[in-house]
């Protein structure tokens, strides 16, 4: 299923960095999401950019908008690492951008950079 690591920052709210299977739906990114809570009560979630399903990088298929909102409507910050600088589609670099500007979802490069924003952002 998933590999579950648990960091600690310094005083800082926790952070799972999760591994695993691709997350193909909505249904697996609450699975995914509730897993994580019941296993280490965290709320700040970080995986590769490599575990979600090509259609998530299509927003026409609404599978990012409908899984960034129930992220959003459980409380759990999720930060997904990666080089999206290869993505033509300008709604996607707007997504990417937009969701970059909130407290929520983000996009980052790499694996610490994003444990420290999910660990410093309230």
């Amino acid at each position: 299923m998933w590999k579950i690591a648990k960091v600690e920052a310094d005083g800082r709210e926790p952070v799972v960095v999760v591994s695993g299977e691709v997350i193909g739906d909505v249904q697996a990114a609450l699975d995914m999401m509730a897993t994580v809570r019941y296993e280490t009560g965290a709320d700040r979630i970080v995986i590769d950019g490599a575990m979600l399903d090509a259609g998530f990088y299509d927003l026409k298929t609404g599978l990012a908008g409908e899984i960034a909102q129930k992220f959003v409507n459980y409380q759990v910050k999720l930060a997904i690492v990666g080089d999206f600088t290869g993505y033509a589609s300008k709604s996607l670099r707007d997504f990417i951008y937009e969701c970059n500007q909130g407290k929520d979802i983000f996009f980052l490069p790499t694996e610490p950079q994003a444990i420290e924003k999910l660990s410093a952002t309230r």
